[in-house]
Order: structure tokens, then C-alpha cells, then sequence
């Protein structure tokens, strides 16, 4: 079976796209289900929670020398792989990942150049059962390239008003420009994914109520994250599993992760 490419994004910054991205991706490998998780994002968070997470788990500082760049370089992205835990791999983001555009430019074509890594990926597809994709909030060829090569595509929506305006301009720069322009084979909006800044607050509520008038009830994420402070620790941590506080951030994503399947399942079936 080949692997399911979904992307998480939203043209808003930090509405926890990245956050959301990496617990999904290891939500779905502690289910046992083979995943890959594709940082695209210069900044780097994903690839910077992961090796963290690894360090906890080996009990020894992670680092690597292969960056996606190199690997993109060289044609061959199976040599940047890196393995967290059982089930989990990520290629790997450093900041020279964002010498990617002017790399492509030798590709005169954009179209051809956001082609490009939906061919370099294919190779990988028949390892994994599931590729999450992190992008950077912004137009630019790396998130046309993304989203190209995806099947799906969740939108992470914080609950503020500015977080609101970038989810719909997300949607349809989806519709308009990688669907219609680029002609992106597989593409479909998966669904909404809610993540909460302040618990039952007036704001985040109406925020919610907003989103759901937007784009339809059946459009948006039955599970909602809630604001979590051990969801937070994790950027200084890595992803834990010690106590009762960690088990409930996942079992919340065992709900986001059970719930994406199905949805996924629904599409195939239509």
C-alpha cells in the first residue's frame, strides 16, 4: 500500500501547525502504522522536537549531518532518513533548507519546479503507511511542492480571528492556485482541526462557532484541542510518556489520529 501524504498547514503563524503535525505523526506510529515525517519547514521545529524525543528515549544527545537539503542535492532522500522511535522516521530540517527555491531556479518552469519533490518522494511511498508533511505559514515554492505531492491536507485552526482569516485564505489558495493551476493529482481538504487558546473562553468559543459557518459543521474536526500545558513542555522536553499528564495529551491524539483514518476511509469510498 502506498502512504497517505497529508500536510498540516495554515497560512497564519503559530496556530500550532507544527505542534499539531509532530503528536499526529506519533500518535499514528504508536498504533503501528509505519510513518514518515517530512520537515519542510527552515525553522526546523518538527526535526528539533523529534531529535529530542529520541535523545529522552536513547539517553544520549541525537544530532545529524544530513540535512533534507543535501538529500534533495544528491537525488536521494532515503539517505537523510532518521528514525525516532519504532514506526517513526523523519527527514530531517536544518536552516540551509531555505536555499531551496534558489536551487530550483535552475528549473525555469515553476510548475516543473513544484513537481520536482513529488518525484524525488516517490521511492519512500511504498515504505510507509503515512507522510505527515510540516510546511512554513507562507506562499512560497515549498509549500506549492508540499501540497502538490499531498493527498490530503489539514488546516489547523487556532481559535482567534487571525488565525480564522489565514485558514480561509489557506483554502482557497488550495482551491485556486494548487488544484487549478498546478494541477495537484490527489488533493482534498481533509478537514479543520481546531486547537483551543484559552478553555471555554468566550472568544475561542465564537471563534469555533465562526469557523463551523465558514466551512460546515461535517468540515470541521470532532476532537478539539484543548490547551494543554504539558503539550507546551514538550518543545523543551521532547515527546514524553511518563505520567498521567502526558497520557492525557495522548490520548487526545489518538482521538485526532482515529478520527483523520476515518475521514481518510469516507474519501476513498465516496
Amino acid at each position: 500500500m502506498k502512504a497517505k501524504i497529508i500536510t498540516f498547514g495554515n497560512f497564519k503563524g503559530g496556530t500550532g501547525k507544527t505542534t499539531n503535525s509532530t503528536m499526529v505523526g506519533n500518535a499514528l506510529a504508536s498504533n503501528n502504522n509505519k510513518t514518515l515525517l517530512i520537515d519542510l519547514d527552515p525553522q526546523a521545529n518538527a526535526t528539533n522536537l523529534y531529535l529530542k524525543t529520541k535523545s529522552n528515549l536513547e539517553n544520549e544527545v541525537t544530532s545529524f549531518s544530513h540535512t533534507l537539503m543535501a538529500a534533495i542535492q544528491n537525488e536521494d532522500l532515503q539517505s537523510a532518513l532518521i528514525n525516532i522511535k519504532p514506526n517513526l522516521d523523519i527527514l530531517p530540517s536544518a536552516p540551509d533548507f531555505s536555499l531551496y527555491p534558489r536551487y530550483m531556479e535552475s528549473i525555469v518552469d515553476y510548475t516543473e519546479r513544484v513537481h520536482y519533490l513529488n518525484k524525488l518522494i516517490q521511492p519512500l511511498k511504498n515504505k510507509y503507511d503515512y507522510i505527515i508533511i510540516d510546511i512554513p505559514p507562507t506562499i512560497s515554492l515549498i509549500t506549492d511542492s508540499a501540497l502538490y505531492m499531498s493527498d490530503y491536507c489539514i488546516i489547523v485552526l487556532q481559535t482567534h480571528e487571525r488565525s480564522l482569516q489565514g485558514a480561509e485564505a489557506f483554502v482557497n489558495y488550495i482551491q485556486n492556485e494548487v488544484i487549478n493551476t498546478y494541477k495537484a493529482p490527489t488533493l482534498e481538504i481533509l478537514g479543520i482541526l481546531p486547537v483551543l487558546l484559552k478553555n471555554g473562553a468566550p472568544v475561542d468559543i465564537a471563534t469555533l462557532e465562526n469557523a463551523k459557518e465558514v466551512f460546515g459543521e461535517s468540515n470541521i474536526f470532532s476532537t478539539t484541542i484543548k490547551n494543554m500545558e504539558r503539550l507546551k513542555r514538550y518543545d523543551l522536553t521532547g515527546i514524553t510518556d511518563e505520567d498521567m499528564h502526558d497520557k492525557k495529551v495522548h490520548d487526545v491524539y489518538q482521538l485526532v489520529s482515529t478520527e483523520i483514518i476515518n475521514r481518510i476511509e469516507e474519501f476513498e469510498n465516496e
